[in-house]
């Protein structure tokens, strides 16, 4: 039976809907690894390289804390500010905050150019010194693995045993933390929702999470952790889910 003219024209336009879609996604996965090269890139920029015994022993006895490339960073952009890396994930990045403006970073990157996987960044309600009670590390879930993606490999219970180091590098000094808790929570702005100056407020919302029993969640029990103590909060998308956060909280053990 003969297909009349309009299913004719039906059938080409979903044709056509259907590589235009093939296109853009095309163009947007191309878009993503143009990205992270460009990180992959930056990586290796500013990560210094001593391959000559006597820079090697000349590096060693000024005792540097880290070997990140400070000044190659800053006239790429001076908001970077701290460098974050979680060995057995994807996680090494600049961490960048704008003075002005907590939405930037989330739709751009270091270099100011709008993209899906956008910085890793926190908000101008934390200080740049990791000396606040709580800081907040946001960044996006990205399918790849990126930015935060990976952080999602937490909810398996051996990954979480064996990867449980966060390193923060700063100009002056390298933070050693250990991750104690890994679980969805809601969409609540953590830093305006909390008086984390308070140590009742702080300890209560420790007990909180100490006591989460979600079969999702994986928190280790016999670490204590106090309002004494100073805490990161990295966060990121809970699988498309927009009320949801997949929150990662690590206490500083070493400076």
């Amino acid at each position: 039976m003969k297909k009349s003219r309009r299913e004719w024209l039906l059938a080409i336009l979903l044709l056509l809907l259907s590589l235009i879609l093939l296109a853009s996604g095309w163009m947007l996965i191309r878009r993503m690894r143009r990205e992270e090269a460009a990180y992959e890139e930056l990586r290796e920029e500013v990560t210094e390289q001593t391959d000559e015994p006597a820079e090697a022993e000349e590096a060693e006895a000024e005792e540097p804390p880290n070997d990140v490339d400070w000044e190659a960073l800053w006239e790429r952009n001076p908001d970077i500010y701290a460098w974050i890396e979680i060995p057995g994930t994807q996680v090494d990045y600049p961490i960048v905050q704008r003075a002005d403006d907590n939405q930037w970073y989330l739709t751009h990157t270091i270099d100011g150019e709008e993209a899906t996987a956008a910085s890793i960044y926190t908000e101008y309600h934390n200080s740049t010194d990791f000396q606040d009670p709580n800081t907040v590390i946001y960044g996006h879930n990205m399918r790849s693995g990126a930015m935060f993606g990976s952080l999602h490999e937490y909810e398996d219970r051996a990954f979480f045993d064996e990867n449980r180091e966060i390193l923060i590098y700063l100009p002056d000094a390298t933070l050693h933390y250990r991750i104690f808790a890994a679980y969805v929570a809601d969409n609540r702005h953590l830093l305006l929702s909390y008086d984390w100056t308070d140590a009742d407020v702080m300890n209560a919302f420790l007990e909180q999470v100490f006591s989460i029993r979600e079969m999702t969640a994986n928190i280790d029990t016999e670490m204590t952790v106090t309002a004494e103590d100073r805490i990161i909060t990295l966060s990121t998308c809970n699988h498309g889910i927009s009320t949801q956060r997949y929150l990662v909280l690590a206490v500083l053990q070493e400076e």
